[in-house]
């Protein structure tokens, strides 16, 4: 399965949205949108309107990470405003997880779940066959540029070793830390989409499509060498 980018809209230039839409939009598999209530993590950042405003410029599906207490509170606007993924973390749902996870898919949604990195796949496991996607946050969620948490391999081997087993429809993806340090750690223990932000990137050349050059060749580079070692 070719690696499927989903760049992290909260790390790039907001002043150049549009620019940057245009480039994004030829190149991405998804566009990764987190929405923080202050409270479930201490910081905010974009929002159902936000979702609302680029809607119109884009026809990448948009992938809203709802790193909120009460995610009930914003399934309908993210819904409304144009999301096609709802994603809420499986910390927040698992008291009534079916009822939500029902829910956003009469909206005509896919349903994925957030898994922090101290939250095992057990966690999951009676509504696992029912995901789209599931998302292993590899740093503590809430900013952007922390360290990898090593530890998560194991997990995203698990989910690949789950999926191939059972037959599970669900993709694979990473949150935190996906840049040319991590690809080959990543691709090795089974993941499928990678969510890029400021390391993997927008911060590697003030021109995205240079940058997405030079990140596509990073992970071509990781790829090959695990072809290699095999």
């Amino acid at each position: 399965m070719r690696t499927k980018i989903s760049p992290s809209l909260m790390c790039m230039n907001l002043m150049e949205i549009k620019q940057q839409l245009s480039v994004l939009n030829t190149r991405a598999d998804f566009l990764h949108v987190d929405i923080m209530d202050g409270h479930y993590v201490k910081n905010i950042t974009l929002s159902p309107f936000f979702i609302e405003q680029i809607r119109p410029f884009t026809q990448v599906a948009i992938d809203v990470h709802l790193m909120v207490e009460e995610p009930t509170d914003f399934i309908d606007a993210v819904a409304k405003a144009g999301a096609d993924y709802i994603c809420p973390h499986a910390e927040t749902i698992n008291r009534d997880a079916f009822r939500v996870i029902n829910h956003i898919r009469s909206l005509g949604k896919k349903v994925g779940v957030v898994l922090n990195p101290a939250t095992p796949v057990s966690f999951i496991h009676h509504y696992i066959h029912l995901l789209d996607k599931i998302t292993v946050m590899t740093v503590d969620p809430g900013y952007a540029g922390q360290p990898f948490i090593s530890e998560m391999v194991l997990k995203i081997a698990e989910l690949r070793a789950l999926k191939q087993q059972q037959g599970h429809r669900y993709l694979i993806e990473i949150d935190g830390s996906c840049n040319q340090k991590t690809y080959s750690t990543l691709l090795g223990a089974g993941a499928e989409v990678l969510i890029v932000g400021t390391s993997g990137l927008f911060n590697l050349h003030d021109n995205l499509e240079t940058a997405w050059d030079q990140m596509s060749n990073n992970i071509a580079q990781a790829r090959g060498a695990l072809q290699e070692s095999a």
